[in-house]
């Protein structure tokens, strides 16, 4: 449950595991919205489809990559999604199909309106989905950073649009 503040957006990130993709894009963002002075009006969070990490702190590689641009993962941890999480958030958004499907299958056709792949945000062309670099190599997880940066400016806009 979402305590204190009332914020106006409440953003949740879904990828597999919650130790690559959706801790950085949750960390991502934070930074930019507190750069862009947003903190009390938009709450952030991540979690995972699967249970494969439950408490653990995202994968190193993906630390060490967002502390290059100044960003620190190190406080969060593994959660999974729970259908609590459909009513609490205003926008819930999965790295990719396969999450987005898992999630769907959870949810009732209001909730599902909410519901939105993060590259939807996004103004390249190139990529529809965020890959995941757990398996690859370290350049894999610089990619997504960029892909969750240009992501995360495009997701802003939308947001103060609509503050």
């Amino acid at each position: 449950m979402i305590s204190g503040t009332e914020y106006k957006f409440k953003v949740l990130f879904v990828c597999m595991g919650n130790i690559c993709r959706s801790p950085s894009a949750e960390g991502v963002l934070r930074h930019k919205v507190i750069e862009r002075k947003l903190s009390e009006d938009i709450f952030i969070d991540s979690c995972a489809t699967h249970d494969y990490h439950q408490g653990q702190e995202p994968d190193n590689r993906s630390q060490e990559a967002a502390l290059k641009r100044g960003i620190d993962l190190s406080s969060q941890r593994a959660r999974v999604i729970t259908t609590y999480n459909f009513s609490e958030f205003n926008l819930i958004l999965a790295m990719d199909k396969m999450n987005i499907m898992q999630i769907q299958s959870m949810m009732n056709d209001k909730e599902k309106e909410k519901l939105f792949l993060f590259l939807d945000f996004s103004k390249q062309n190139e990529w529809t989905e965020v890959p995941d670099p757990y398996y690859g190599k370290n350049n894999g997880f610089e990619l997504v950073l960029d892909l969750l940066d240009e992501a995360s400016d495009g997701l802003l806009n939308y947001l103060e649009e609509r503050l």
